[in-house]
């Protein structure tokens, strides 16, 4: 079966010619990510796909060479919600030695509708781990060669992060449980570690004229799009209700394709408008849709207190895998 051919975009984005930079991209193997990973390709950027599942990541490859042909990329294997994948996979980017120019952290899983608490092999509760400690592991792990290059770097947020709180006594919401807090505070959680990368290793911190020089990271979020990460049940369209709003969703005024989606994180990696600790999100009505501009971070992410908080919460986490989070009151 032939692939669809790539969406006609609503709105479109000024892209600059990256030949000879190296760019990676994770949860690539479909949806947004794919639309990232392809756009990079086609402006002229050497990929690295990390991915879970190799015959996705091998489809995804072979749909990016069919519209790039000349497109440089390949595949590596990770499994975020394993801490001893995210450590393979840094040193294999370690002994080779190459600066990364570009990292887009945006895989991340989503389990709406599991009424479920899921805790990885590592023992850590699954949003947690995936959609933030095991990028967190993947970033600092290979952050000597991101300063390398002073690279650009997109951490994909949500917009849950913004109507949901985190929970400094319970990081990995064993109380309370439900799908949608648990991601939230992931999300969360992600965010204020970028905001925190940038305070720490940003061009103001270490200076842009010298070699191992400041980082720009930019928080985005993509909006909303209908994509795998969707529950199987919505996607599927089985009565009038789902399909109606799928089409809302997709092509209607409060939604995008996949495409319009992945702008918002090429904005950030790609626009000298793109300030580092920025937030890069849809202008449409409720930031659901729309061309990508910057915004006001989220207050969720964007405080200091906060984020120093989280960084002493990770370098516990990773000195110690197997402890619990540190319990921390205000």
């Amino acid at each position: 079966m032939t692939p669809p051919a790539p969406a006609r975009l609503r709105w479109r984005i000024p892209l600059p010619d990256l030949t000879g930079s190296l760019a990676v991209v994770t949860g690539a193997s479909d949806g947004v990510g794919f639309e990232i990973a392809r756009a990079l390709a086609g402006i002229g950027a050497e990929l690295v796909l990390p991915v879970r599942n190799r015959e996705k990541g091998e489809s995804a490859a072979a749909r990016i060479r069919r519209d790039h042909p000349r497109a440089v990329l390949t595949l590596r294997d990770l499994d975020l919600a394993s801490r001893s994948s995210a450590g393979n996979l840094v040193r294999q980017f370690t002994d080779e030695g190459r600066p990364i120019d570009i990292l887009v952290a945006n895989a991340g899983i989503m389990l709406l509708r599991d009424p479920v608490r899921h805790v990885s092999a590592d023992g850590h509760e699954l949003h947690f781990q995936t959609n933030f400690l095991g990028h967190a592991s993947l970033l600092l792990g290979i952050l000597p060669l991101l300063r390398a290059s002073r690279a650009r770097i997109a951490l994909q947020c949500s917009l849950a992060a913004d109507h949901y709180g985190i929970a400094w006594d319970d990081l990995e919401v064993q109380r309370r449980y439900t799908a949608m807090r648990a991601y939230a505070s992931s999300k969360i959680a992600l965010g204020l570690l970028g905001m925190e990368l940038h305070r720490r290793y940003g061009p103001e911190a270490c200076g842009e004229g010298v070699r191992g020089g400041g980082i720009r990271v930019v928080l985005c979020h993509p909006g909303v799009a209908l994509t795998n990460i969707a529950p199987a049940e919505m996607r599927a369209g089985r009565n009038l209700r789902t399909r109606a709003s799928l089409a809302v969703l997709g092509r209607g005024p409060f939604g995008q394709s996949a495409a319009e989606a992945a702008l918002p994180a090429l904005h950030a990696v790609t626009s000298a408008d793109a300030a580092g600790g920025g937030f890069v999100a849809p202008s449409g009505p409720f930031h659901l849709g729309g061309p990508p501009k910057a915004q006001r971070p989220f207050r969720n992410v964007a405080d200091p207190v906060a984020g120093t908080r989280l960084w002493a919460a990770l370098e516990a986490l990773l000195a110690n895998p197997k402890a619990a989070p540190p319990r921390t009151t205000l």
